[in-house]
């Protein structure tokens, strides 16, 4: 089977690329990546090493690249992972995330469609369900609850996802979705809470926290949602969406304080800064359908996850130094430089 990963230079994107990788190795595996600044090349180093992978350059808003590269590859499999990702950006900047969530996988399912592929995999997010009280511990996102995004990030996601689905019913084309919790672990971008908080924890850095950090979120391993991931595209039921989530709640400032003791920092260098505009309270996820389906559980409690975490970061520090030099010093810089010494 040959399967394209796109969006592989990022953060989930080249952890699966190195889970089939590892775990089918009679498969060829086709990575295609814009290289934005959250896609690194480096992160791909390992894989350029084995004859069954492959790398192209380019943007998935480009129809005519996109069509070149399908109708050279003759793909089986589509997992789009090629995303414009982070909500701060999106308040920032909304535009740029339509183009790439929206019309890009747009250019993705028309190039599927057209060169006959087996199954297109739509990577999405369980934002686009909006956020759950923090007094309703009882309530979880189903596959179900009705999409009530909170950002132009959730709102261009799930534009895609309702454009997915009508590819499949208008078209027949064959389509998954996934929709998961907050992912961590290894090659994750800096700008991201937990590798943003060792980063800065192990630099004595402020540790810029929003609002009261009571925000609560869904925690799941990324070598779990690689799995759930590749339980789907062989084995899940086309037309269908599968909640991919970690059993694993933890409020925002809880984890930043196990950061600090696991680095033997000061609470100190806790900052509380001005809360994100419109930010989610809870996200839940109810993986009960992908069980009962396909047999997957997540198999990382966050205790054991957190800790592979912060070992993978230091042991790569080289890795994430080299991305904290360039283009993201400056967006740090501007996202967060002004508010911390407004809390100060």
């Amino acid at each position: 089977m040959k399967i394209l990963v796109t969006g592989g230079a990022g953060f989930i994107g080249a952890n699966f690329v190195y889970y089939e990788l590892n775990n089918h190795r009679e498969d060829e595996i086709v990575c295609l990546d814009k290289l934005t600044y959250a896609g690194n090349l480096e992160t791909l180093t390992a894989a350029f090493s084995n004859p069954k992978f492959k790398f192209y350059k380019a943007d998935i808003c480009d129809r005519e690249e996109i069509e070149r590269i399908f109708d050279a590859e003759k793909f089986d499999v589509v997992v789009n992972f090629a995303a414009e990702s982070h909500v701060d950006r999106s308040i920032e900047n909304p535009e740029i995330f339509l183009k790439t969530n929206i019309i890009g996988t747009q250019v993705l399912m028309d190039a599927s469609r057209k060169f006959n592929v087996k199954r297109f995999h739509q990577v999405s997010t369980d934002e686009v369900y909006g956020d759950l009280p923090l007094d309703r511990p009882d309530l979880f996102f189903t596959e179900s609850t009705p999409l009530k995004t909170s950002s132009p990030y959730s709102s261009s996601k799930a534009g895609a996802d309702l454009l997915v689905n009508a590819y499949h019913r208008t078209y027949g084309l064959p389509t998954t979705i996934s929709r998961c919790s907050n992912n961590y672990g290894p090659y994750q971008f800096p700008e991201k809470l937990i590798p943003l908080m060792i980063a800065n924890a192990l630099e004595n850095k402020p540790l810029p926290v929003y609002g009261e950090g009571i925000n609560v979120r869904d925690w799941l391993y990324v070598e779990d949602h690689c799995k759930a991931i590749d339980l789907i595209i062989r084995k899940g039921k086309v037309g269908e969406v599968y909640n991919i989530g970690g059993h694993n709640e933890m409020r925002n400032i809880d984890i930043v304080k196990l950061i600090i003791k696991e680095l033997n920092k000061s609470e100190d260098l806790i900052v509380h800064i001005e809360d994100r505009k419109g930010h989610d309270m809870r996200y839940a996820i109810d993986p009960t359908k992908i069980h009962n389906e396909l047999g997957w559980l997540p198999e990382t409690k966050f205790a054991d996850g957190i800790i592979k975490t912060i070992k993978w970061y230091l042991d790569n520090k080289v890795w994430w130094e080299n991305i904290i030099s360039g283009e993201y010093k400056n967006y740090y810089d501007k996202a967060y430089k002004e508010r911390i010494e407004k809390a100060k």
